[in-house]
């Protein structure tokens, strides 16, 4: 009797180490976290903001004056109109769609870079005297050009971390106790949730350097961020507040984890996942049936026994009723 006991025992034993063997545990984000798709470190943009250009407008497109012939396509002289802005100079002087500019002014327009170039002036033109074909006739038309101002090109403001520090950045030179100037990133604003908030790092503070290695540029920290360091993680920072250079230790913004699988051989199943917003249980599952089980999608819920014993749960249905 005691030998089978023990045996027994055993059995019981090395059936609840398979289960752990065969057990798994899963982890995600509790909140999703997007990808972040880092930015070069130079981005042409225009310095200032009030680098306006000045230029003029016919109101037309063209483009090359090819020929109609499929067999013997060559490039004939003018320009083809391909568009017209309506009510502009030159659907107001009677020019039309798949008309031919032959010169402007007495200038050739034997390519579309010929009135673009014109158009380029800053000068005020009063009227300008276009040459057109229409088929087989030649007509001289009046166009009266527009000025415009083109929009002023784009202007950096900083560079944005909103996941690992969530914060806004901006490449400074810093000059540090009459030290040769250094590039470093400006704290320009702290938003809701940051860790350095924690670290009492306020908009206005410089940073510069992470883990003792300095920056070259707000870029350069973001990247850092986000590349060298996992979310949660600690970091340190030497910060010059204006008045003194400090280290201060933080740790990037951590979304938390929650557990999204949990799978103990056929005993336990048990799944959830944030997207769709959803969650399966189901106990002593034998592929074909399960003891138990349940799943909810959004708000409908479905409970399961057997497979025989089916309870269903939704928000209903919208059904017409006659009068």
């Amino acid at each position: 009797m005691c030998t089978s006991k023990a045996k027994r025992g055993i059995s019981v034993f090395t059936l609840v180490q398979l289960l752990l063997l065969t057990g798994c545990v899963s982890y995600e984000p509790v909140i999703l976290v997007p990808a972040l798709n880092l930015s070069a470190e130079d981005i042409t943009l225009a310095d200032t903001a009030d680098s306006v250009d000045a230029r003029i407008d016919f109101g037309v497109e063209v483009g090359l004056n090819e020929s109609d012939s499929l067999s013997n396509i060559e490039i004939l002289p003018g320009v083809r109109v391909r568009g017209v802005s309506a009510n502009g100079p030159a659907d107001s002087a009677g020019i039309q769609l798949g008309d031919i500019i032959l010169s402007i002014d007495g200038t050739l327009t034997n390519h579309p870079d010929v009135l673009e170039a014109m158009q380029r002036q800053t000068q005020a033109i009063e009227n300008t005297l276009f040459n057109v074909r229409r088929n087989t006739v030649v007509f001289e038309a009046t166009v009266i050009p527009r000025t415009v101002n083109s929009n002023p090109g784009p202007r950096e403001l900083y560079r944005i971390d909103p996941i690992a520090s969530r914060a806004a950045y901006r490449t400074e030179m810093v000059s540090i106790s009459q030290q040769p100037p250094i590039a470093a990133a400006r704290v320009v604003d702290v938003y809701q949730q940051s860790p350095l908030l924690d670290a009492a790092i306020e908009a206005g503070h410089v940073i510069l350097a992470i883990n003792n290695i300095p920056l070259n540029s707000a870029q350069d920290l973001v990247s850092r961020f986000n590349s060298e360091f996992e979310l949660g993680e600690a970091v340190s920072v030497t910060v010059y507040d204006g008045e003194s250079v400090l280290e201060k230790r933080f740790d990037l913004w951590n979304p938390g984890r929650r557990v999204s699988a949990v799978s103990l051989g056929p005993l336990l199943r048990y799944q959830s996942s944030l997207t769709p917003d959803s969650k399966s249980l189901s106990l002593l599952d034998f592929w074909l049936f399960s003891l138990y089980s349940y799943s909810r999608v959004g708000e409908e819920r479905s409970h399961s026994i057997l497979g025989l014993i089916n309870y269903s749960s939704d928000l209903g249905e919208l059904i017409e009723e006659e009068n």
